[in-house]
């Protein structure tokens, strides 16, 4: 041999010899050239294949292998591929071994020459196995046939494109199945078969595979069982539903190596029989979580194979010994840990008793002094706990995971703080948190941001108290104030700001004082204090030593030790000071006029802002700009669970505790909830004197009746004229109801515009939506030449919507207070705010009650709607055509429907493309559905689809929500068009028809 290949020795050798990178380039661009010139000499004439005819085998052989050994030092090769394929073809078992070697290394399954060599690769895998034992006709070059088809297979799985996996893989199959493959041959077609289909995931139909399998299974062969349990394992991990039927044949094998220990003595390691093999049985019945559910352990009931599942994973979990040979006790507590595996992914659906001794062995190895054992102890404990009613188990080995939590493994720190984690609830919390903030005195600075987070995380979980928790996050900020990141003390202000209930706010408040006061506190200390006093300071100034010049004092000490992003909080809390306070104008004007020369953008504008605001707008608008802000959005994962999630995946056992709400969670929710709906009796609204209410209702039948505007009563107007009987009230003139009709439908689908305009008054309106909530602000311009006196605003509280209102100081009436109203000056603005969440669905609109005075004593009283619809709180869906037509087919019935034909006016212009684009956008950007392309074939019809936003929970914590759908179908000659609504609820059916309607014939 090293005759044959001394000049392959000779060149690696001086590359090996090569002084220098330079040197050892310059060497190999000189062979390059040198096969280059012998593979294209250019006085011989090529092979059709490209190849050269006039080379030997040995030389052919000894250039390739130093191609092959250029390319794995990580020179480019791009040349000689005919030679390597004129390998490949060869009939000499010598010459297909390099070729096929060179095949996987230098070629790609995209290269255009892949396409020549298929047939051949075709021909070497279905060839059958040579059973000539003539020793002598292979020395003459016959062909080893199972050989070559493993040459083969290895080279496919390797190159593995897309093209040449759909030109082999039918004969790699018939391979597999195939009675006359070897056993070497049945392995390596296995693992080709996993390696094609990973590339392709949908290569194989699962249900007409899954037979062939189940024979595969029934091989005596243990090294032919392990390579088609990775094949299984890999196919099922995709489409597990499709190879269920093989749980009973992965059970019988897995019963003959654990009960009957039937193995053949090569696959014996340390006695445990293929504990390889083992292992991937068990994995794939973790797949399979309901594989066991409603058997009767001590009973005959269920099928035969999962009472003998059950035998065979109690075997393993509770005859499992600990052996002397480090080897034997590694094998077996692979097994183990894997029984315990499957245990954990049958959850409740397994007996007791497995529950019970899983929980027992692991409590042992989360004892031992073997740091290996002891992370896997934790870790699986840690997912066993998660099973309801099993974490009263792991809660008996607190004292001991405390214990590992000071390990010097660092992995094993970290997997004792996962477990603590998990085994957190209400009764512990107090206890484990307290734990936690102890070592992190002298926890290492690797695992400090992941203490401080969760520590975070479980505070707010299990925090009966809120006052406990602020203090919790303050000792955090103490201790480890460089690891508590800006999304935790964010957090802190979000719940602060979220719960007035109790003293928590003034609790807050005054307890970062105290924090703030010395001299010396973190950073994230000041900002936290700073966002605080700001918006809750004054619940704490009547106290001695709290005032708010001696608030803005403690703050201020810090302004020069604090970077550019502290100091912009401390700008907002100085401005809102300054508001409050008359005595703090003087010391805040200062600061203000310093920075607004400030080298920081966000400082300078701050600064400059609030120092000329009181110049630039009334005192009113100043008063409402620097009002406390409102309640935070309520989202389903908090900051905190959502930097865990990135940290450490879906699949973390923390990250699932975190997404669960606690019952202290649901109970803060449900206050919240409360306060929200269940409003104070006097906000709700005098009913208006009867006799108007009718005249009201006979007008608004009248102008139905005129216009025929196929919207709700409820809603359809957005104003309501007022007829009220006393003389000295002044309505809204009948000439102007067409017009407040067409800009109340009009604000439903676009997100500001004037709500009512008169020569006196203007209302205008701005609101945007998220999910469940919105933001609206009214605003009310006084258009006459004198101020109008006793400016009031009442807003309806529909059962439907929660609602929290604030506005200029009087403006709102509450039915009760003797409150006179507002004035609003010439040529100025009273501004409401409305911050609403829908609970459930709706087809009417929110009343909005307007009444002031002039100076001649005129009483105006003006009954309009907020532009508050269903559509509002829309979520697009993008669908394909057909889960569309599948989705609109699963919605029929009178209670899911609602349609109505609208034919246009004989004036329109008729309906055209580019009305049907008006339409197509309306459908879109106004009520907020996703366009579905494709579902209908003519250009007259639009389709889309939504979802309907509620922020009300179910009994998981999950917010309810509404799929919604919608069909716009024009007919161009009768100049008519049909609006179909098809949703799980009959109101909302409605009120996205009615939108539908009166928009589209807004488009005209």
């Amino acid at each position: 041999m090293s005759t044959q290949a001394r000049g392959l020795n000779n060149f690696i050798s001086d590359l090996r010899n090569s002084k220098s990178k330079e040197e050892e380039s310059n060497r190999v661009e000189l062979e390059l050239a040198k096969i280059r010139k012998k593979f294209n000499p250019g006085d011989t004439k090529l092979a059709p294949d490209g190849s050269n005819p006039s080379l030997s085998s040995y030389q052919r052989k000894k250039y390739v292998w130093k191609l092959v050994y250029i390319h794995v030092l990580g020179y480019e090769v791009d040349f000689g591929h005919s030679e390597v394929l004129a390998l490949v073809r060869s009939k000499k078992y010598s010459e297909k071994t390099v070729g096929y070697v060179a095949l996987s290394l230098l070629l790609r399954g995209s290269d255009p020459v892949m396409g020549t060599i298929v047939d051949t690769m075709k021909r070497d895998l279905t060839t059958a196995p040579n059973t000539n034992t003539n020793k002598k006709s292979l020395k003459k070059g016959g062909v080893k046939n199972d050989a070559i088809q493993c040459l083969a297979l290895c080279s496919l799985a390797n190159i593995s494109g897309l093209e040449l996996i759909q030109a082999m893989h039918v004969e790699v199959q018939h391979v597999l199945v195939s009675k006359t493959s070897t056993e070497h041959v049945k392995k390596k077609s296995a693992l080709c078969l996993l390696r094609l289909t990973r590339t392709s995931p949908n290569l194989i139909s699962g249900r007409e595979f899954a037979p062939h399998i189940g024979n595969l299974l029934q091989d005596k062969h243990l090294g032919v069982l392990t390579s088609v349990m990775n094949l299984l394992n890999g196919l099922a991990s995709q489409h597990s539903v499709d190879y269920e039927s093989l749980i009973p044949n992965v059970v019988h094998v897995l019963s003959l190596l654990v009960m009957k220990k039937q193995c053949e003595r090569e696959y014996l390691y340390y006695r445990t029989p293929s504990p390889w093999l083992q292992i991937k049985l068990l994995k794939f019945l973790q797949l399979y979580p309901n594989a066991v559910e409603g058997h009767d352990i001590g009973g005959m009931g269920g099928n035969e194979h999962v009472g003998q599942l059950i035998n065979v994973v109690g075997r393993i979990v509770f005859e499992t010994e600990v052996s002397d040979s480090i080897n034997k006790s590694n094998a077996d507590h692979a097994i183990l840990f894997e029984a315990v595996n499957l245990i954990v992914a049958w959850g409740t659906t397994c007996p007791s008793e497995m529950l019970e001794g899983a929980m027992r062995i692991l409590g042992k190895f989360i004892s031992v002094r073997e740091p290996n054992i002891r992370y896997l102890g934790l870790m699986t404990m840690a997912k066993l706990a998660q099973i309801e009613g099993s974490v009263e188990g792991a809660k008996k080995h607190q004292a001991t995971v405390l214990v590992s939590l000071k390990d010097a493994d660092i992995s094993v720190r970290r997997r004792a703080l996962d477990l603590l984690f998990v085994i957190c609830d209400t009764d512990n919390a107090e206890q484990i948190v307290d734990e936690l903030v102890a070592h992190l005195v002298v926890a290492d600075a690797t695992i400090r941001e992941e203490m401080v987070l969760k520590i975070a995380i479980l505070a707010e979980k299990y925090a009966t108290d809120l006052r406990w928790y602020v203090d919790t996050i303050l000792k955090l900020i103490s201790i480890a104030g460089d690891y508590v990141s800006d999304s935790i003390w964010h957090r802190v202000v979000q719940i602060v700001t979220n719960h007035p209930q109790g003293d928590l706010q003034g609790y807050a408040a005054a307890t970062l004082f105290v924090a703030v006061t010395p001299h010396r506190c973190h950073e994230t200390t000041v900002c936290v204090a700073a966002y605080v006093l700001g918006e809750f300071g004054f619940l704490i100034a009547e106290r001695a030593g709290m005032s708010g010049e001696e608030q803005f004092q403690v703050l201020h000490q810090h302004w020069f030790n604090v970077d550019t992003k502290t100091r912009a909080i401390l700008i907002s809390t100085y401005a809102k000071l300054a508001n409050l306070y008359e005595e703090c104008r003087p010391l805040v004007a200062p600061v203000f006029a310093r920075s607004k020369n400030s080298i920081d953008v966000e400082v300078q504008q701050r600064c400059a802002e609030y120092a000329s605001m009181r110049e630039a707008f009334s005192p009113e608008a100043v008063e409402d700009l620097l009002r406390e802000m409102p309640p935070f959005e309520d989202k389903r994962r908090s900051a905190l669970e959502m930097r865990l999630l990135e940290k450490e995946g879906e699949d973390s056992a923390a990250v699932t505790k975190a997404s669960t709400p606690s019952e202290v969670e649901q109970q803060r929710m449900l206050q919240s909830a409360q306060m929200l709906s269940n409003p104070p009796i006097e906000e709700e609204l005098e009913p208006f004197d009867e006799q108007a209410d009718e005249d009201v209702a006979d007008e608004e039948n009248e102008e139905e009746a005129q216009e025929q505007a196929p919207i709700s009563p409820s809603a359809e107007n957005g104003v309501a004229q007022n007829g009220s009987s006393a003389a000295q009230v002044q309505g809204i003139p009948k000439e102007l109801i067409p017009a407040m009709r067409k800009a109340f439908s009009n604000l439903c689908t676009s997100p500001s515009g004037v709500l009512f305009e008169n020569s006196m008054l203007q209302v205008g309106v701005k609101h945007e939506y998220v999910g469940a909530q919105g933001r609206i602000s009214v605003f009310f311009g006084n258009l006459h030449s004198s101020p109008l006196q006793n400016f009031k605003v009442k807003v309806d509280r529909p059962d439907h919507l929660r609602m929290q209102m604030q506005g200029t100081q009087d403006l709102l009436d509450d039915g009760e207070s003797d409150s006179a109203g507002c004035t609003v000056a010439t040529k100025t603005q009273a501004k409401l705010l409305v911050l609403v969440e829908v609970t459930a669905p709706f087809d009417d609109a929110p009343s909005l009650r307007i009444s002031f005075e002039t100076e001649e004593g005129e009483i105006h009283e003006y009954p309009l709607r907020l532009p508050l619809v269903a559509t509002c709180f829309m979520e697009p869906v993008n669908l394909d055509p057909g889960a569309f037509m599948q989705r609109w087919k699963s919605l029929e019935g009178p209670d899911r429907e609602c349609q109505e034909v609208m034919k246009l006016p004989p004036t329109s212009s008729g309906i055209t493309e580019e009305y049907m684009g008006r339409v197509s956008s309306l459908i879109v950007d106004g009520l907020k559905f996703g366009r579905c392309e494709g579902v209908d074939p003519t250009p007259w019809t639009v389709s889309g689809a939504a979802t309907f936003r509620t922020g009300a929970k179910d009994a998981n914590g999950n917010n309810i929500n509404v799929g919604c759908l919608v069909r716009v179908e024009a007919n161009p000659k009768a100049n008519a068009f049909r609006v179909t609504t098809r949703t799980l609820h009959p109101l909302c059916s409605k009120a996205i028809k009615n939108v539908a309607l009166v928009s589209i014939k807004l488009a005209a």
